[in-house]
């Protein structure tokens, strides 16, 4: 299963959570987000990774050309589309990035907002679910309806993000199968300095479940 430690500011921590078992780290790229983070940071802490760890860059409702030129600048492997894009835009970025995995946030207040998964099918290669918050983008610790999404069965693989903590993964994982799980300010001393004994607690429980 993926982890996604999203909203990384401090090279340091980056490459210590890569250690402790993070598949992907997210760095977001939206400038109004307390864990904004700009190119020259992005490159500094994608620097010491290792080859596989996937480098997501968070965007929300940006232009083509701005997510490209983050992109291709600063090393990124993913895109992860947190606004209202539509799957038109996502098949225009993806012929821009051909290499690049996107991933499509969806924040979801109800079941027919899971409705349209099915639109970003032939266009995004990863889901993200994320909780509803009128005001935020992510990082609002709020959670999804888990027993809402025992029926979800999305034709892409997903992540399950909202809320999530070293203390609820076992519980959210006993009910629902996501193939990646992502955290932010559940594994978080304020927005962008990540506690590095709650990332070493996440692990501990997951390795738990193996």
């Amino acid at each position: 299963m993926r982890v996604k430690i999203c909203g990384i500011t401090q090279p340091q921590q980056s490459l210590a959570i890569a250690n402790l078992g993070a598949t992907a780290l997210g760095f977001i790229c939206v400038s109004k987000s307390p864990r904004y983070v700009t190119i020259e940071q992005i490159q500094a802490a994608i620097a010491p990774l290792p080859q596989e760890i996937n480098k997501i860059g968070v965007f929300a409702n940006s232009d083509i050309r701005e997510i490209s030129k983050i992109v291709t600048t600063s090393g990124l492997t993913g895109v992860q589309l947190h606004g209202d894009e539509s799957p038109e835009f996502c098949s225009q970025l993806r012929q821009k990035l051909p290499q690049v995995e996107i991933i499509k946030a969806l924040r979801v207040r109800s079941l027919e907002d899971l409705q349209t998964t099915h639109e970003y099918t032939n266009v995004a290669d990863t889901l993200l679910l994320d909780a509803y918050h009128p005001q935020q983008l992510g990082g609002t610790g709020k959670t999804l309806d888990w027993q809402m999404l025992q029926e979800f069965k999305p034709p892409l693989p997903w992540f399950l993000a909202g809320g999530l903590t070293p203390d609820n993964i076992k519980e959210a994982l006993s009910k629902l199968h996501p193939d990646g799980i992502d955290l932010s300010s559940g594994v978080e001393n304020s927005p962008g300095d990540k506690n590095l004994d709650k990332v070493t607690r996440l692990f501990q429980q997951l390795n738990s479940l193996n």
